[in-house]
C-alpha cells in the first residue's frame, strides 16, 4: 500500500515538475541566462579596460530573448547595424567637423531615415536598421564638440558591443538552449492537425458557420509571422537551415490550402442558402470518401509520427479520379436540372483546387523528415507590404522628436542634452513598429524613472560598500533579473526595456566609478524628458492609429486584387498571398479585436483572398489555353480583360456603382464564354479549360452577389 502511494506521489511529482519546467521554469531559465550574460559581459569589458563596460551590459539586455535562435538572429543584425552606424558616425563627423548645428541636422536625418527603413522592412531586418540609426547617435553625440576623438570612440563602442554580442550568443546557445526550431516544428504539427481536422469537418458538412469562421481565423493567424520564426530557426541549427526553403514553401502552400478550403465552404454555404439541394447533394456524393481519408490522416498524425504514405496514396487516387466522377455526376444534373450545371462545375473546380493544394502541402510537410530533398531547391517569395504613408510618418515623427531635443540642447547648452538626444533616438527606434508608440514610450519612461531611482540608491549606498567583482555581481544580479522579467511580459515589456537598458546606461559601473548622484539625476531627468517628448509627438502630431491611416492600409489590402489582376505572372500567387496576410497582420495590431473596424477588415481580407485567387486562376487558365492568338484576341477574351479592370476599380474604391459595373462585366463575360462553348471547340482539352474559365467567372459572381460581402461600403 505504502509503495503504491509512494509511486503515485512520485508520478505526480514528475508530472508537476514537467509542467513547471515547460512554463515557469522557462521564465526562471531566461532570467538566469540574462543575468549571467550581462554580468559576464560587464566583467570581460572591465578586464579589457574598455572605457564604458556598461555598454556591453546594455547590449545583453537588448539582445537576450527566451529562445536561442532569436538571440543569434538579433546578434547578427546588431553586428551589421552597429558596423553601419559606426561608419555613418565617422563619415558625418568628418563632413561636419566643428559644425555642431549641421552635424545635429545630419545625424537627425540619418536616425529618421534608418527608423523609417526599419518600418518598411520590419521582421528581423528591423533590428539592423534601428541599430544603424541610434548607434551613430550613441557614438557621435558624446563627442560632437570634440571631433578628434570620434574615431577612437567609434572603435571603443564597437568593441563594447561586440563583447555584449558574444556573451549573449554564447550563454544562450551553451547554457540549456531553448531552440526556436523545436517551437517551429510544434507549430507546424499543430497547424497540420488543425487544417486536416477542419477540412474533414467542412467536406463532411458537420460544422456550423460561426464555428467555421472562428477555426478558420485561427488557422490564418500567424501566417505572416511564420517567416520571421523560420529565419530565427535557421540561425541556430544547420538542420533547420537545410530545410529553410521547404519551411517557406510549406507556409505558402498552407496559406493556399486554407484559402481554397474557405472558398469551397463559402460557395457551398451560398448554394445552401439558395436552396440548391440537388447540387450540394451531388457534391457530397462526389467527395463521399475524402472526409474519411482526412479523418484517418488527422488521427494517425495526432497519435504518432507513423508514415502517412498509404493515406496520401488514397487521396492522390481520389484526386486522379475526381474529374471522371464529376463528369458522371454532371451528366445526371444535365438531364435533371441543367440550370444548376454552372454551380456544380464551379464547386468541382474549387474542390479540385483544394485537393491539389492540400496534396502539395502534405508532400512538403512529409519531406521535412529528410535532411536533403529536391524541394529544397525551390524558391518561395515572401513579400512585405508597408504603406508609404506609414513610412513617411515614421520618418517625420522621429525627425521632429530627435530634432526638437537636439535644437534645445544646442540652443541652451544643456549639460545632459546629449544624453537626451540619445534617449529620444532610442525611444523612437524601439517604438517604431509598435501599434501604439506613445503608450510604449511612456512605459519606457516610467521604467527609466525607476532605473534612475534604483541607480541613485546603488550609487550612494551600494557601490561604495562593494569590494571586488564577486560582490558586484551579487548586487547587480537582482537588477538584471528584474529587468529581464518585466521585458519578457507583453504588458510590461516597455517598463522592462526602460528599467534594464537605462539602468545600464545611467548607473551601471565602469572601470573608474564616479560617485556623482547629481549627474545621475540630471541625466535621468534628461532621458525621461526626451521619452515624454517622443510620446507627445507620437500621440499628438502623427498618431499611428489615425482612422485615415488605418483606411490607407485597408486600401492597400484591397489593392491586392489589382496585383492579382494585373501583376507579373512570376510567382504571382505567392506574392499575392504573403502581401495580403502581411497587411492583415498590420491591421490586426492596430485594430481592437471584436470591434466593427476589425470585423470589416477581416471581411475584406476574405473577399480579397477569394476574388484575388479566382483572378489569378483565371489568368493562368487563359495562358494555358491553346489556340488563342493574343495579337487578335477573341471577343470572349476581351470581355475577361474588362473584368480585371472592373474588379481593380471596385476594390480600389468600393461603392454600389462600381459593384454594378463589375457584376455587369462578369455576366457579360459568362455569356460570351458560354456562346463560345456552344459553338463547340474542336479539342476536348480546350473545351475543358474553357469550362474551368467559366467556373472561375461564376465563382467571382457568387462572391460579388454574396449578401455577407463587404461591398456596401460607400465613397
Amino acid at each position: 500500500m505504502q509503495s503504491r502511494q509512494f509511486d503515485g506521489l512520485l508520478r505526480a511529482g514528475k508530472r508537476y515538475a514537467g509542467e513547471w519546467a515547460a512554463s515557469d521554469g522557462l521564465v526562471w531559465l531566461h532570467l538566469l541566462k540574462t543575468a549571467t550574460a550581462a554580468l559576464l559581459a560587464l566583467g570581460i569589458a572591465m578586464r579589457l579596460e574598455l572605457s564604458q563596460p556598461r555598454t556591453a551590459m546594455a547590449t545583453v539586455f537588448v539582445l537576450m530573448q527566451p529562445m536561442t535562435g532569436m538571440v543569434l538572429a538579433k546578434s547578427f543584425y546588431r553586428a551589421l547595424g552597429t558596423a553601419t552606424g559606426m561608419v555613418a558616425a565617422i563619415v558625418l563627423g568628418a563632413l561636419f567637423a566643428q559644425e555642431a548645428g549641421l552635424y545635429m541636422a545630419a545625424i537627425t536625418c540619418w536616425v529618421a531615415t534608418c527608423t523609417a527603413l526599419a518600418v518598411r522592412f520590419r521582421h528581423f531586418q528591423w533590428y539592423a536598421f534601428v541599430l544603424a540609426g541610434y548607434t551613430a547617435v550613441l557614438i557621435g553625440i558624446p563627442v560632437v564638440s570634440d571631433p578628434n576623438s570620434l574615431f577612437i570612440a567609434a572603435l571603443t563602442r564597437a568593441a563594447e558591443v561586440t563583447v555584449g554580442i558574444l556573451c549573449s550568443s554564447a550563454v544562450s546557445a551553451l547554457i540549456l538552449p531553448v531552440r526556436v526550431g523545436t517551437a517551429l516544428l510544434r507549430t507546424l504539427r499543430d497547424r497540420h492537425l488543425n487544417l486536416t481536422d477542419l477540412a474533414a469537418d467542412v467536406l463532411a458538412q458537420r460544422i456550423e458557420r460561426s464555428a467555421f469562421q472562428d477555426r478558420f481565423l485561427r488557422l490564418a493567424d500567424g501566417i505572416a509571422g511564420f517567416e520571421a520564426t523560420r529565419t530565427f530557426a535557421s540561425f541556430e541549427d544547420p538542420g533547420m537551415r537545410a530545410r529553410s526553403r521547404r519551411f517557406a514553401r510549406i507556409n505558402s502552400e498552407y496559406s493556399s490550402a486554407c484559402t481554397r478550403l474557405h472558398a469551397l465552404h463559402q460557395l457551398v454555404k451560398r448554394l445552401d442558402a439558395a436552396g440548391s439541394a440537388l447540387v450540394t447533394g451531388t457534391i457530397s456524393c462526389c467527395l463521399a470518401e475524402l472526409p474519411g481519408m482526412l479523418d484517418r490522416l488527422h488521427n494517425r498524425a495526432r497519435d504518432s509520427n507513423a508514415e502517412c504514405a498509404d493515406i496520401m496514396a488514397d487521396i492522390r487516387h481520389f484526386s486522379a479520379t475526381l474529374h471522371h466522377r464529376a463528369r458522371e455526376m454532371r451528366h445526371l444534373i444535365e438531364r435533371t436540372a441543367p440550370v444548376a450545371l454552372l454551380d456544380f462545375d464551379t464547386a468541382m473546380e474549387l474542390l479540385d483546387k483544394f485537393v491539389t493544394e492540400f496534396i502539395s502541402y502534405q508532400e512538403t510537410y512529409m519531406s521535412l523528415a529528410e535532411h536533403n530533398h529536391a524541394l529544397e531547391r525551390s524558391a518561395t517569395k515572401h513579400q512585405v507590404k508597408t504603406n508609404p504613408y506609414v513610412i513617411s510618418l515614421t520618418f517625420l515623427r522621429t525627425f521632429l522628436a530627435v530634432g526638437a531635443i537636439g535644437v534645445f540642447w544646442l540652443a541652451t547648452g544643456w549639460p545632459s542634452g546629449g544624453l537626451a538626444v540619445i534617449g529620444a533616438a532610442i525611444t523612437c527606434a524601439l517604438t517604431s513598429t509598435s501599434p501604439n508608440p506613445s503608450k510604449v514610450a511612456v512605459q519606457i519612461a516610467v521604467g527609466t524613472v525607476l532605473a534612475t531611482a534604483v541607480g541613485y540608491a546603488y550609487t550612494c549606498y551600494v557601490y561604495p560598500n562593494i569590494d571586488g567583482f564577486a560582490l558586484l555581481c551579487v548586487a547587480l544580479a537582482p537588477i538584471a533579473a528584474c529587468g529581464a522579467f518585466l521585458a519578457s511580459r507583453s504588458k510590461t515589456a516597455g517598463y522592462g526595456v526602460g528599467f534594464g537598458v537605462f539602468f545600464c546606461i545611467l548607473a551601471a559601473p565602469d572601470n573608474e566609478i564616479v560617485y556623482a548622484p547629481d549627474v545621475l539625476l540630471n541625466n535621468g531627468v534628461a532621458v525621461v524628458v526626451s521619452m515624454l517628448v517622443s510620446a507627445a509627438v507620437s500621440a499628438i502630431v502623427f498618431p499611428a492609429q489615425m482612422p485615415w491611416l488605418v483606411e490607407k492600409i485597408q486600401r492597400d489590402l484591397r489593392r491586392q486584387v489589382t496585383l492579382a489582376c494585373n501583376g507579373s505572372p512570376d510567382r504571382l500567387s505567392q506574392r499575392f498571398q504573403s502581401g495580403t496576410h502581411d497587411l492583415v497582420s498590420q491591421l490586426h495590431m492596430l485594430l481592437t479585436p471584436g470591434s466593427k473596424r476589425h470585423s470589416d477588415a477581416l471581411r475584406w481580407m476574405l473577399a480579397t483572398l477569394e476574388v484575388g485567387h479566382a483572378a489569378i486562376d483565371l489568368r493562368n487558365q487563359l495562358l494555358e489555353l491553346a489556340g488563342v492568338e493574343w495579337s487578335k484576341k477573341p471577343r470572349w477574351v476581351s470581355s475577361i480583360d474588362s473584368i480585371r479592370r472592373a474588379l481593380s476599380q471596385l476594390f480600389d474604391q468600393p461603392n454600389e456603382i462600381r459593384l454594378g459595373r463589375a457584376l455587369t462585366s462578369v455576366n457579360r463575360a459568362i455569356r460570351s464564354v458560354q456562346r463560345q462553348l456552344d459553338e463547340g471547340p474542336e479539342l476536348d482539352e480546350q473545351r475543358y479549360k474553357m469550362q474551368r474559365i467559366l467556373s472561375q467567372l461564376h465563382f467571382i459572381r457568387s462572391v460579388l452577389v454574396d449578401k455577407d460581402a463587404p461591398f456596401h461600403v460607400q465613397d
